[in-house]
């Protein structure tokens, strides 16, 4: 059994009641829904709240930060305070696009580590193309990690990585690891094996050999399939490990 630590089963894509019911088919103990946006985050809180090994953060993409208000704190708090929000998420920068200007994504990271810090919630990041500044605001809020903190479908160098294992990063990677090109091997090799996690970020990053299809929550064996060969470990050794961790990062009782 896996654990899809990172989806979006309410994607347009997917439907999520359909995956949900084949989960245990797909051999999944558990997936977490992430948040991108206010009313995201209600839609994941609530499917969360119906449905047996599915678990949920709440929080306002970079991209998403142009429409965050400070007074939408109350309700994200609210959300957390739910029993199976399990993180703040999906929260951070993205300079690829820049839909949002950088200097709001920096107000709006800051502002939701510090109430994900109430809240107690670990928080998952999304950073892209802004790793030095992502790393440089973590560094000078280090104070608000105390529940931990993730990289969602890692994409970094070995080298910064190793810096942010240092802060006690967790590190999540997806699909991206299985392409013919994607060069991971010395990054997944530097991530302490105690705080890596399995993702699809479905219904993106469709791993090999589905690639250019919809990605689906099933498709995380690939994953745990391609880090096991690249790490020399039994693909069972590596789906227990990654479970172990996401459940003591996400805090979750199984």
């Amino acid at each position: 059994m896996l654990i899809d630590s990172h989806c979006h089963l309410l994607d347009a894509r997917l439907n999520a009641e359909e995956e949900i019911a084949r989960m245990k088919e797909d051999g999944l103990l558990a997936v977490v829904e992430n948040g991108f946006d206010l009313d995201s985050s209600r839609r994941a809180s609530e499917l969360a709240q119906r449905h047996e090994g599915v678990y949920c953060a709440v929080g306002c993409h970079p991209e998403e930060a142009g429409g965050y208000k400070a007074e939408d704190e109350e309700e994200y708090l609210a959300l957390c305070a739910l029993p199976k929000t399990v993180a703040v998420g999906e929260i951070g920068l993205d300079y690829c696009y820049e839909i949002a200007p950088r200097e709001v994504q920096r107000k709006v990271f800051i502002a939701q580590l510090i109430w994900a810090h109430k809240a107690k919630r670990p928080v998952n990041l999304h950073i892209r193309d802004a790793y030095g500044d992502a790393y440089a605001i973590l560094k000078e809020h280090r104070e608000l990690l105390t529940d931990g903190f993730l990289l969602h479908c890692y994409g970094g160098s070995a080298e910064m990585a190793e810096r942010f294992a240092e802060m006690g990063a967790y590190f999540a990677f997806g699909g991206v690891i299985t392409f013919k090109n994607a060069k991971k091997e010395d990054v997944l090799k530097s991530v302490p094996k105690d705080r890596l996690l399995f993702e699809t970020d479905c219904p993106y990053m469709t791993p090999e050999p589905f690639r250019g299809r919809v990605n689906r929550p099933a498709y995380v064996k690939y994953v745990a399939k391609k880090a096991a060969e690249i790490l020399g470990m039994s693909e069972d050794e590596a789906g227990r490990l990654s479970v172990e961790n996401t459940l003591r990062y996400y805090r979750i009782a199984k």
